[in-house]
């Protein structure tokens, strides 16, 4: 089984109670088994008793679980709980256990991961957009506005979330396929860049790819790295800001510095949110489709982030993830925009 992998992390995890408070499920909740101590509890419960994985109720534990990585990250010893409940969702797949919501999601999300369409051109930068884009339209539009600005060049081209969605789901040998196409698609296109405005199609194309076999000819940048490296004059100051930092370029890529960068350039004033820095504030992004597979949970998780501003309809909230605008801006009164629209507005 995939879990076996992770023994130490099932020994360590399982009677450990530090990272509790880092569960952003379990925060709302308020279920034990939502914690990543009882989850790796379980898990070792099933290396002693195989058939105990087919019991529903721990088949939906698995998959309600947020993802964000934050009880890894901030582990003194970094256990990879983490990476123990992808590993355990693998293992249902495998053995044929998956609950019908799931299978449903599956389903859909294969249609969607087809070989990427590359808009004309000759441009060696590709600007990443895909279903997402269909919830925050005004993420690609900023986009375009700031490589307008500085008179940039670029095409578009389809990422590759419903693959990354597919592998969170433990579809490893679905996605697989569509990561490669993906990777010829931009071989034969003649791309140097690939650009990201979202950080799960990020943290795909740098670490999905490479733990699965597949190469990318191009290199990869979130779309912070990319526009703050275009140093451009910003005629307004965003001001102060409260950043809620993305799972998946925090505890996923080592606190990738751009989205600070960008910020710094654009004269905003990062104040704290909350009353733990540690927290993941993203409505689960990490978990890529929670919203669809939990969505109570998720409204649940955007009303405690709302809980925690300290102006709720006043205060300025920036995210790095599209995935997190729209929950929040579903959910919550909250003024939220994403650091592509904040730096757009500020030119």
């Amino acid at each position: 089984m995939n879990i076996d992998k992770f023994t130490d992390t099932i020994k360590a995890c399982r009677f450990c109670f530090m990272c509790r408070h880092l569960s952003g499920v379990g925060n709302v909740t308020f279920r034990e088994c939502d914690t990543p101590r009882v989850r790796a509890a379980m898990i070792d419960g099933i290396t002693r008793n195989p058939s105990e994985i087919s019991n529903a109720d721990f088949i939906r534990t698995v998959y309600s679980s947020d993802l964000s990585a934050a009880c890894r990250f901030h582990c003194v010893n970094h256990f990879d709980e983490n990476g123990l409940n992808l590993a355990a969702r693998r293992d249902i797949v495998e053995a044929g256990l998956v609950p019908g919501d799931v299978s449903k999601l599956a389903a859909r999300l294969k249609e969607r991961a087809q070989a990427p369409k590359i808009s004309g051109g000759k441009e060696e930068v590709l600007y990443l957009v895909d279903f997402l884009d269909d919830e925050v339209p005004s993420e690609a539009e900023a986009f375009h506005k700031i490589m307008k600005k500085a008179k940039a060049k670029f095409r578009v081209a389809e990422g590759c979330l419903a693959a990354k969605a597919l592998r969170i789901l433990g579809f490893d040998s679905e996605a697989k396929p569509a990561f490669e196409a993906f990777a010829h698609a931009v071989k034969a296109s003649g791309a140097k860049l690939l650009v990201a405005s979202d950080p799960a199609v990020y943290d795909a194309l740098k670490n999905d790819f490479p733990d699965l076999g597949v190469k990318l000819s191009a290199k990869v940048a979130h779309s912070s790295e990319f526009i703050s490296s275009l140093k451009l004059k910003y005629a307004k100051k965003a001001g102060k800001v409260y950043y809620l930092e993305s799972d998946f370029l925090k505890n996923y890529n080592d606190s990738y510095k751009y989205p600070k960068v960008l910020l710094k350039q654009i004269g905003a004033e990062c104040v704290p949110f909350g009353t733990n820095s540690e927290e993941s504030y993203t409505c689960g992004e990490g978990a890529v489709v929670l919203n669809e597979l939990r969505p109570k949970i998720v409204e649940d998780m955007a009303k405690y982030v709302e809980a925690r501003a300290d102006n709720p309809e006043t205060d300025k909230i920036v995210v790095a993830s599209p995935y997190t605008r729209a929950r929040l801006s579903q959910n919550t009164k909250l003024k939220v925009s994403t650091l592509v629209e904040l730096a757009a507005s500020c030119l």
